[in-house]
């Protein structure tokens, strides 16, 4: 069994893309959380409280992108990437970025292609009802469009960069993280979930903090699964 502070083997090289919008008080935790030999990219998603600026003064290669959208954020960090493993990350506290490592571990091992987190909240006002409600909603629609039996669509994932970019993703809002599940499911990759803490995020959240923003999700993701064919009979291995 590995932890989060046994090392990555050398001599694989990791970045963490960190899509950041207005993520000023969070940022010097999340960075400092980063594993060392590590690279932080900060993508800048036009925040106006300093965000790149702090990030860039941490220590963080910041990346902008203009195109406002979780998915846009994310994939400009995906190409902006030059290491052979790409993390992804929340900006917001809620998650560690050291619980990353053994993801990255399991992906350099080759037992896994993805490695997604599966959030376990802390608290009880770290994952509001209703966004844990939809989420639940649209883990079942994954279920029957690919077989794979996740419980989580977390942004907490590791996975190899030119695969990544092999899959041709094109959503840039928030349906880009079932997108890449759904279409490595499609390509036969080996899919593995575990468990993470999750915390109550620093800030005000853009997304799941609201009905309005939980339900532009579903209404993205739900398009994705739309657009992304049939079911097939693909498994996964956790």
């Amino acid at each position: 069994m590995t932890t989060s502070s046994d090392p990555v083997p050398d001599p694989v090289s990791v970045d963490v893309v960190l899509p950041c919008l207005d993520e000023a008080a969070a940022l010097p935790w999340v960075l400092e959380r980063i594993p060392p030999g590590w690279r932080a990219l900060v993508v800048d998603n036009g925040s106006t409280d300093g965000s790149a600026r702090i990030a860039q003064a941490l220590g963080a290669r910041v990346v902008h992108e203009e195109r406002r959208g979780f998915g846009a954020a994310c994939h400009a960090g995906l190409t902006a990437a030059t290491a052979d493993l790409v993390c992804f990350c929340d900006c917001d506290a809620s998650l560690d970025p050291a619980d990353l490592a053994p993801f990255v571990r399991e992906v350099a091992a080759g037992t896994a292609d993805l490695v997604l987190g599966r959030r376990r909240p802390q608290t009880r006002g770290a994952w509001p009802p209703h966004a844990r409600a939809g989420n639940l909603a649209l883990t079942r629609l994954l279920r029957r469009r690919t077989g794979l039996r996740l419980h989580d669509l977390g942004p907490l994932r590791a996975a190899r960069r030119e695969s990544l970019l092999a899959l041709g993703l094109t959503d840039r809002r928030s349906g880009y993280p079932l997108e890449m599940v759904v279409r490595a499911a499609d390509a036969g990759w080996r899919i593995a979930e575990h468990d993470v803490p999750y915390r109550p995020r620093t800030g005000a959240s853009k997304v799941t903090g609201t009905w309005r923003g939980t339900w532009q999700a579903v209404r993205d993701m739900s398009r994705v699964l739309n657009e992304t064919g049939t079911v097939t009979d693909k498994g996964v291995r956790a």
